[in-house]
């Protein structure tokens, strides 16, 4: 049977901690019929990886929710793909994570890696696309003739960097006014294609209203807990919200402008193998070509290399300080 190195965890501790991250050879497991078994060349950390790690597995769990690299062998039924294929992907939260040298991933959630960028570029793409792309298009379902007032909160993380470029790329008629916490943070958002920044430490409401009276008329949300009475406010009646934290659990104080509340999680359609789950695949492909066209650029701002278990655990440490600006990414293997 073949094995594989792989970095992960069994017990929840601090990222500065020895062993928090270890190695390990584990066997690779059989190649499911949709299934690409991927030579992994570089991976990114997440939030969601620090979340996760939080949560004592008992047995030796491998973490990583993006990668880039080659497929090297395909399962029966894949039509998408061939061995030699550069590819791009964030797999599935109830599969083994990406931090490992040879990985299997369901062919309808990868897409073919954007040729005029490195791996590790790559690597910071596939979740944070996929969370922006649904969250815009598959939850607030806005054409691409939409018009309309676009805040974005969160704007500088791995989600919202992304999410500020594909409204700019294209949905032309949105205005995008993002917040950030500092200069250096603002002059992010606007490079990335943010027409106006507000500074999420003031009072929101009051800077956002004093850009759009009547209230925006979408607001995605990457903090939201504790803001619900502030996003009442800020949103116009009718308007909608879509989340992508874990967030309120009383969105009460919306109904009175009748505010739709959507979650978005981009690991809905691998979890529930639903039947559009293909609609992973075209996304990336789309965001490949965007990149490939110059419209939207990679969001990596730290890379660390080789991936080991202390530089994974170094970049835990840093994605969980929670003042991230873009994404942390990890290549090559020692």
């Amino acid at each position: 049977m073949t094995s594989t190195t792989a970095i992960g965890y069994q017990t929840d501790l601090p990222s500065s901690a020895p062993n928090s991250l270890f190695a390990r050879e584990i066997p690779v497991a059989e190649t499911g019929p949709h299934d690409l078994l991927v030579e992994v060349e570089a991976v990114s950390v997440n939030p969601v990886d620090v979340k996760l790690r939080k949560q004592p597995s008992g047995d030796f769990r491998v973490l990583g929710f993006d990668a880039a690299g080659v497929v090297q062998g395909v399962g029966e039924a894949v039509t998408l793909f061939r061995p030699g294929d550069e590819v791009y992907y964030a797999g599935s939260i109830d599969r083994p994570g990406t931090n490992q040298r040879l990985h299997l991933v369901d062919e309808r959630i990868v897409g073919h890696k954007p040729r005029s960028v490195s791996f590790a570029e790559a690597a910071s793409l596939p979740l944070t696309s996929i969370a922006a792309w649904e969250a815009l298009f598959t939850c607030l379902r806005l054409p691409l003739e939409a018009t309309g007032t676009l805040l974005v909160v969160g704007a500088t993380g791995g989600v919202g960097s992304i999410l500020v470029q594909i409204a700019r790329a294209l949905l032309p008629g949105v205005t995008v006014i993002a917040t950030a916490s500092d200069e250096e943070r603002a002059d992010w958002v606007r490079g990335l294609g943010a027409q106006h920044t507000v500074d999420h430490r003031g009072d929101l409401a009051e800077q956002v209203l004093a850009l759009v009276p009547g209230g925006v008329d979408w607001l995605f949300t990457a903090h939201s807990d504790g803001q619900i009475e502030t996003y009442a406010e800020v949103v116009r009646p009718f308007g909608q919200i879509v989340a992508i934290d874990d967030g309120p659990r009383d969105v009460s104080p919306l109904k009175a402008k009748s505010i739709g509340w959507l979650w978005e999680l981009m690991f809905t359609r691998p979890l529930n193998q639903t039947a559009d789950m293909v609609e992973q695949h075209h996304l990336l492909d789309q965001v490949a070509d965007l990149v490939d066209d110059g419209r939207l650029r990679p969001t990596a701002t730290h890379t660390l290399s080789p991936i080991t278990a202390d530089t994974l655990s170094e970049a835990h440490q840093i994605v969980g300080g929670g003042r991230t600006l873009g994404k942390v990414v990890l290549q090559g293997w020692t």
